[in-house]
């Protein structure tokens, strides 16, 4: 990867790096993408109510004879009493018990409808100390979920696997006590793949936002493509705001919905932030594979340059087999079998030192972990696990899944 084995100089970034930058680069190409869609998609229809709202306050002054300005003003007002969480259809108490409830598990999930919004300079100021503690003690919540989801689909996952192995006659009906120590081993460290764990999660992300759906549609009366928009925004802990559920004052069967909707939000927030990290880690798998590629084509220009300007040079993988060097002289001393070098031709200990730095730095780190007393890896095993250590759902989700595992 970029600055991991290519020899080109010095001054190339470290793979960590040229990661995060590489993200950064498609990120924003991803929000230009997007504002350039929704632009395209919505920007007509705003121009559109913008044209027909200002007849409809041009014909409701003329009719009443009400100037632009007193119209103006009388509509202001209204947006504070909004703001409030007055409405023009009755709706429920904002800040009795069960409103303040809703409204304090919106904050803590972070998904923030915006609905209701605390007026009080004692509220705002008690809003930033909950929501400090609510916010990290829920994404703690999440990452807990989460792990112990993969826990129950690894465990699942391994029962399918066993019971496969074993119609196919190649695990007997004793299990793992009739193995072999090799091939119990085996089977003890199988892991599954990421794919199969995204999977699930899509498919119990869909089933929740269908059932979800279902009700919101009975229930709020929004048609059902309504409701699985509020799902994947509510789920998503995006929280626009536009659709929001049990905010009416009445409902029938009223206690039991409002249970169904905190359950419903609960399990389908839960579900959906797992999918998220699941699918970050895919699209970490194509960063890594972009930066190989483009390490790979970056080694074949640096070797092919070298190549051609130094004749000489002592390439990695190539000194035992074409000479030997002898640190007295600082030279070369050609084998017997390759015939020997013009006297005068002698390669310096920078030459020597820039061709063989990966190798150099290989071997010093071998020597720092026998010094320290720490099990040595194989330079190919490191390579392969691109997910060792990581912080919060990365590192929960280390050496769970099959490509997150560097024993595969």
């Amino acid at each position: 990867m970029a600055g991991r084995a290519c020899g080109c100089g010095s001054g190339h970034l470290s793979e960590d790096n040229a990661r995060f930058l590489l993200l950064a680069l498609l990120l924003a190409l991803y929000l230009l993408a997007g504002a350039a869609v929704f632009s395209a998609l919505e920007l007509a229809h705003e121009l559109q109510a913008a044209q027909r709202w200002e007849g409809r306050l041009a014909d409701f002054g003329r009719r009443h004879n009400l100037s632009r300005d007193e119209l103006r003003a009388f509509l202001r007002h209204y947006e504070e009493a909004s703001r409030a969480g007055v409405r023009v259809d009755g709706t429920r108490p904002r800040w009795d018990f069960t409103g303040a409830f809703y409204f304090v598990g919106t904050v803590v999930s972070t998904i923030g409808f915006g609905m209701t919004t605390p007026a009080t300079v004692g509220g705002k100021t008690f809003l930033i100390l909950y929501g400090l503690i609510g916010c990290a003690s829920t994404i703690l919540f999440f990452n807990l979920f989460l792990e112990r989801l993969i826990t129950v689909i690894a465990y699942i996952t391994k029962s399918c696997h066993q019971q496969q192995l074993r119609s196919q006659r190649a695990l007997p009906q004793g299990g793992l006590k009739n193995l072999g120590k090799h091939e119990a081993n085996g089977l003890a460290g199988w892991k599954p793949s990421v794919y199969y764990v995204m999977l699930i999660l899509c498919v119990a992300s869909v089933l929740i936002s269908c059932c979800a759906s279902a009700m919101y549609t009975s229930i709020e009366g929004w048609s059902y493509f309504d409701s699985l928009y509020f799902c994947f925004v509510a789920f998503s802990t995006i929280g626009f705001g536009d659709l929001v559920s049990s905010q009416n004052s009445q409902y029938k069967s009223q206690g039991l919905y409002r249970f169904a909707n905190f359950a419903f939000i609960l399990m389908g927030v839960c579900c959906l932030y797992s999918l998220f990290n699941v699918i970050s880690i895919l699209i970490k798998q194509s960063m890594n594979w972009i930066l190989r590629k483009m390490d790979g084509g970056c080694c074949q220009q640096c070797q092919s340059g070298l190549s051609r300007s130094r004749r000489n040079v002592i390439m990695p993988g190539n000194v035992q087999n074409r000479c030997n060097i002898s640190i007295e002289t600082d030279g070369v001393m050609d084998s017997d079998t390759d015939g020997r070098r013009p006297s005068g031709e002698m390669i310096s200990m920078k030459d020597f030192l820039a061709a063989n730095k990966v190798s150099l730095a290989i071997l010093q780190k071998q020597l720092s972990e026998t010094a320290n007393g720490c099990p040595h890896q194989t330079s190919t095993l490191s390579r392969d696990n691109e997910f060792s250590g990581g912080v919060g759902a990365f590192a929960i989700m280390n050496n769970r899944l099959a490509e997150t595992s560097g024993d595969r």
